[in-house]
């Protein structure tokens, strides 16, 4: 089979990726050392967005590498049934079909039925997705959190918190969507700045000698006051404490309390507590048992706790009557403009109430002692270390946890209520009615909420808590995993709860260590947002996609034309001509290369072309040693291997690259392995050492002409290897074209050893000798390209100056440098002898003299020199200016400091050799 000429990547991805699956590549070999992954579950609704993408490339390079070390590995995939938008898509897709149907005119066992009809059509989306970037993951193993199992571990952890009493069913302030009419997690509400007003509204005092002003940016609320607040220490209100005042608009008097909670400097320093309306007001009210009055219906309109003329109003509306009725009353002392942050639902844009309401709740302190010291004792470990300050943070404020949500779709609470109230929790039906003995129950409406399910994904999907299961799935042998990598936006909501149930069930970490990812943004450092248009589908960048397409794609569903007119305009701006298919390999590298310890990604398609350049490159390259080594048989190292210095060289700088890339894995520098395999292939193996095998291959010296193929077949091999976790479809493919002339057999590179540093392949001192030649063709080549020598002609070289190991190095070489550099003449300048006009190169204390006789106009390279000169004064001058520092001396690292000594050696001994050179002229 040979290799086309140019390099496709969507001509063989599809085509490897079925083979890696039919062929079980990614299923656990059982033999092994054990490392596994838990991947952070996708909603079962979504599609793949860069942030996927960008993790998802990790945790496969990960995983490839390890199975490539012959660990037993384990990515266990799958996917979240993500309740809220679930409900949100099915309904959506119901409006749409337009039958009339609604998710209540079905009733709850018929909606549950189209989710699951819906789920089985369109929900492995995201899996298709996550297969066309390679993700390895072992899929005859893949879970869903509603699948029967996850579910029967959902129950038993319910009843067993309940039966230990750290689930109870409460009156709590919880987030409400009144679109959805459920209770939300905070990572389900945003809250940004928007222009709103602050009121100034009076309250006249109870005995009527006067009145408090009190600030505040809801009025509406003022209805459900139960006291008005000042600071203890505020001498302007201390004589009114524990007296009262008439609420207005109500029929009530209500307290005037003192905490500390209260800002002396904003508004008036004084402030209404509404403790069913606003979170910091119940903490208040909890303090000094306030009563809570809540004014709003699940739809946010106002329900009969208010005065009778307020009742039904939305809360919009309610605002305006209210704010009518206290001018009217001449209670409205001022209003002016402010800017707050406003909670808005991520999905539906609604502002959040805070709503009080009977929810289930997790207790959470003993749980949360027990995380914290989970981590504090090194159990489980965060990279980088910083985050655990974050994890810290949270877990020493950490709330009940409210895991009730008010949907349909989603496990079900598993408790009864019988004709008196009571509550049975139970496994099943049948165990509630017969702890009820026997009376009519009935069920909770409720489901718990997504997060619910997900705490217990480290140890549900290996089986708990069935016995047999977990023997199947190798419980004891994967759990705890060896990492999570997850974005710190989660830390609280999923890595948290994680560890605290995780160890609760099992007694053991989920995982060993938490990688955390920064945020994938824009070229220009903006976040990634559909409003914004500059949201990238990693499919199209795999793929490509037309203007026109883009477009379509990116003002879909915006209901504003301006801002359709805007991010239409905009992306014709940027993307005149499309996006062009970069290949699954080119993004990769491309995250990769991205992946440093930083919290966020700049992430520019630049980088994607350059990648693809990098694939093209390496491609190339293939082919070009494909070619040489046709009709040799090279089956085994030959005799003397290797024979010569560019071999050993070549041999010298892969270990380098291979230690490298190990330790940049173990660290989680992918940065780090991508930019060593980076440099290693194009700018070592590709740039030079191609160039420098071509005098032993064409050459008349058979034995290093035979090492010299077997060596660009077995450096080619092993950096195929090396680079397989990260572009695993190009080495693939290439792969197989190299490892039959080797005599490698195998179905798969991933079921190849990854390559480790060998030191027998260490060869220092040729090494040295060989960045002396790649100097000298360089400084070369530099001169040809200043000159505009033409790459047919052939240049005399003189040596001037340097030391015995330049002569014998200039020996050695004198074939390859003529091949290379395109040399007529090589000679060393006799003791004495004046050097002609030339155009001079350095390389340590030996001079390259290029005779300018017929090659060059001598006033332009005067020219030439004298720009080169003062450039390296300039230099010269940097370097004194911080070695003269005697901070800089005094207070940097010694090899900073000696580098930089270094740095003004080299740089003398350049002008010395530029000003003889100028002289001669």
């Amino acid at each position: 089979m040979s290799m086309d000429k140019s390099f496709e990547p969507s001509a063989i991805e599809t085509r490897w990726y079925q083979h890696w699956e039919d062929s079980g590549c990614f299923k656990p070999s059982g033999q092994g050392e054990p490392y596994s992954i838990m991947l952070p579950p996708p909603n079962v609704t979504g599609t793949l967005h860069m942030g996927h993408a960008f993790q998802h490339t990790l945790m496969d390079a990960l995983i490839r590498y390890h199975r490539m070390l012959g660990r037993d590995t384990l990515w266990q995939v799958g996917t979240d049934h993500a309740g809220i938008a679930t409900e949100m898509v099915v309904n959506r897709n119901l409006a749409q079909e337009g039958k009339g149907e609604t998710r209540d005119s079905l009733g709850r066992e018929a909606f549950i039925e189209k989710v699951w009809e819906w789920k089985q059509q369109s929900g492995d989306t995201i899996t298709r997705q996550m297969r066309r970037i390679g993700a390895s993951g072992d899929w005859s193993r893949e879970r869903f959190t509603m699948d029967e199992g996850l579910s029967k571990a959902v129950v038993e952890t319910f009843v067993r918190l309940h039966e230990e009493g750290l689930i109870y069913r409460g009156q709590r302030l919880v987030n409400w969507d009144p679109v959805l009419q459920t209770a939300i997690s905070d990572l389900e509400v945003v809250s940004e700045p928007e222009d709103g007003f602050l009121w100034s509204i009076a309250y006249p005092l109870a005995d009527g000698s006067g009145q408090l002003v009190v600030a505040t940016t809801r009025p509406e609320t003022m209805l459900g006051d139960t006291a008005v607040m000042v600071h203890p220490e505020d001498e302007r209100y201390a004589h009114l404490i524990g007296k009262s005042v008439r609420l207005p608009l109500s029929d009530r008097e209500i307290p005037i309390i003192a905490d500390d909670y209260v800002d002396r400097e904003f508004g008036t320093g004084c402030v209404k507590v509404t403790p069913a309306h606003d979170f910091n007001d119940y903490a208040v009210g909890q303090r000094h048992g306030l009563p809570m009055i809540n004014l709003f219906t699940p739809t946010a309109h106002i329900n009969d706790n208010a005065p009778e003329k307020y009742r039904g109003l939305d809360r919009v509306a309610a605002r305006k009557a209210v704010l009518a009725d206290l001018e009217a009353l001449g209670l409205l002392i001022e209003e002016k403009k402010h800017s707050l942050q406003v909670p808005r639902g991520d999905r539906t844009g609604q502002v959040i109430e805070p709503y009080l309401t009977y929810q289930w709740f997790v207790k959470m302190d003993a749980l949360g002692k027990r995380g914290l010291e989970l981590v504090e004792s090194g159990k489980v470990r965060f990279v980088p270390p910083n985050w655990i300050n974050t994890y810290r943070h949270w877990m020493n404020n950490i709330q009940d946890w409210c895991i009730s949500r008010q949907l349909w779709w989603g496990h079900r609470i598993p408790a009864w209520y019988d004709e008196d109230g009571n509550i049975i929790v139970a496994r099943s039906e049948e165990e509630a009615v017969a702890k009820a003995g026997g009376k009519p129950l009935r069920r909770d409406e409720d489901v718990l909420e997504t997060w619910f399910s997900s705490a217990l994904w480290s140890h549900s999907t290996l089986g708990w808590p069935d016995e047999v299961a977990m023997q199947q799935q190798g419980f004891d042998r994967y759990l705890p995993s060896s990492v999570l990598v997850t974005g710190f936006d989660i830390i609280f909501f999923w890595v948290a709860r994680m560890i605290m149930m995780t160890d609760h069930f099992t007694g053991q970490v989920p995982f060993r260590d938490v990688y955390i990812t920064g945020l994938v943004r824009d070229k220009d450092g903006q976040k990634m947002s559909k409003s914004k248009g500059n949201v990238l589908d990693p499919i199209d960048l795999i793929d490509g996609i037309t203007l026109d397409a883009l477009v379509a794609k990116r003002t879909a569903g915006l209901m504003q034309p301006q801002m359709a007119a805007k991010i239409e305009k905009a992306t014709r701006r940027e993307f005149p001509d499309g996006i062009p298919a970069f290949g699954a390999d080119a993004l990769r590298f491309t995250f990769a290369s991205l992946a440093t310890h930083g919290r966020d990604i700049k992430f520019d398609l630049q980088r994607c072309e350059g990648y693809k350049n990098f694939c093209n490159k390496l491609w190339n390259a293939a082919r070009f040693v494909l070619m040489n080594c046709e009709g040799h048989e090279l089956h085994q190292a030959p005799a003397g291997w290797p024979v010569t210095d560019a071999e050993k060289w070549i041999l010298d700088q892969q270990q380098m690259m291979l230690d490298e890339a190990s330790e940049a894995f173990a660290a989680y520098r992918f940065d780090l392995a991508a930019q060593a395999m980076y440099e290693f292939v194009w700018n070592q193996f590709c740039d030079w050492f191609l160039e420098l095998a071509k005098p032993a291959l064409n050459g008349g010296d058979s034995a290093a002409a035979t090492s010299t193929r077997y060596t660009l077949l077995h450096v080619l091999e092993q950096a195929l290897r090396a680079l397989h976790p990260v572009v695993p479809f190009i080495t693939e493919e290439v792969w197989h074209q190299v490892a039959p002339r080797l005599a490698i057999g195998g179905d798969s590179i991933s079921r190849q050893a990854y390559p480790l540093a060998r030191a027998e392949l260490r060869f220092a001192g040729e090494a040295r000798d060989i960045e002396w030649l790649k100097t000298v063709i360089g400084q070369l080549r530099r001169i040809r390209s200043e000159l505009q020598v033409a790459p047919s002609k052939q240049i005399a070289l003189l040596f001037d100056g340097g030391n015995d190991a330049d002569r014998a190095r200039s020996e050695r070489y004198a074939d390859a440098i003529a091949f290379l550099a395109r040399t007529e003449s090589q000679r060393w300048l006799a003791k004495g002898e004046d050097a002609p006009a030339a155009s001079a190169a350095v390389v340590g204390d030996m001079s390259l003299l290029v005779p300018l006789a017929g090659l060059v106009d001598l006033d332009a390279e005067k020219t030439r020199l004298a720009k080169e000169i003062k450039r390296i004064e300039s230099e010269i001058g940097k370097c004194n200016g911080k070695l003269g520092n005697a901070n800089f001396v005094a207070n940097a690292p010694e090899d900073v400091v000696a580098q930089e000594r270094q740095r003004l050696a080299d740089y003398q001994a350049q002008l010395v050799g530029l000003k003889r050179q100028a002289e001669r002229l």
